[in-house]
């Protein structure tokens, strides 16, 4: 009988790595030169993006003086630089990533950044123990469309209603809960309520394999 998720999948910014300054930083960078300033609703909006609805809402913002692509590849430029020079850990995420792989629970990092924004993080964690990795670009549909989280579970052979998928945004939480996977948001820049298969917690430090095996035991 089983007793514990069949892999688990966690997002990259906001929930693996700190990067959501670095977003902040170089959006606002990115407007400024257009005279916009940039907010904190403005960076909530595109939370989780993925980075075509980003760019099509700057090109709105910015009075559409440059197309929508232009904005996409511009913010990619900026943040390739940024995370090249390494993004943080947030707290929790590495030990519990190393707890699930002592374990022999299959993981795996899928993000709506592109390929490019995710080698760079990936490459400033040699410690990190992902079977792999799932980008915007190896999707036809992006988050908040499923696809990417059914696409891993396929990938490990298992099925997507009985794995769990740590998200922070309200963007990568729909995707998660309509995969059918159960899902543990941990949000820092938006109210998330909980519901059925969906728990809501304040730092992945509160999440272990021992936690989460309760978890499992309790959902069943």
């Amino acid at each position: 009988m089983k007793n514990f998720y069949s892999a688990v999948f966690f997002d990259m910014d906001g929930l693996f790595v700190d990067s959501e300054p670095q977003w902040l930083i170089a959006e606002t960078e990115l407007m400024a030169e257009f005279g916009y300033t940039w907010t904190s609703a403005d960076q909530n909006y595109c939370l989780g993006g993925p980075l075509t609805r980003v760019g099509k809402y700057m090109y709105e913002k910015s009075g559409q003086v440059e197309s929508a692509e232009f904005f996409t590849m511009s913010i990619i430029k900026k943040m390739t630089k940024r995370l090249s020079s390494g993004a943080p850990v947030l707290p929790g995420a590495l030990e519990l990533l190393t707890d699930l792989n002592k374990n022999r629970v299959p993981t795996a990092l899928v993000s709506a950044s592109p390929r490019v924004l995710v080698n760079a993080v990936l490459a400033s964690i040699p410690a990190h123990s992902f079977a792999f990795s799932l980008s915007a670009d190896d999707v036809k549909h992006p988050k908040p469309d499923p696809e990417a989280y059914l696409k891993a579970a396929d990938k490990f052979g298992v099925n997507i209603s009985d794995c769990l998928i740590l998200e922070d945004s309200p963007t990568g939480i729909q995707a998660a809960t309509s995969s059918g996977a159960f899902t543990i948001g941990v949000p820092h820049f938006v109210h998330v309520e909980p519901r059925d298969r969906l728990r809501v917690i304040s730092s992945l430090e509160e999440l272990s394999y021992e936690t989460l095996k309760i978890n499992y035991e309790q959902g069943k």
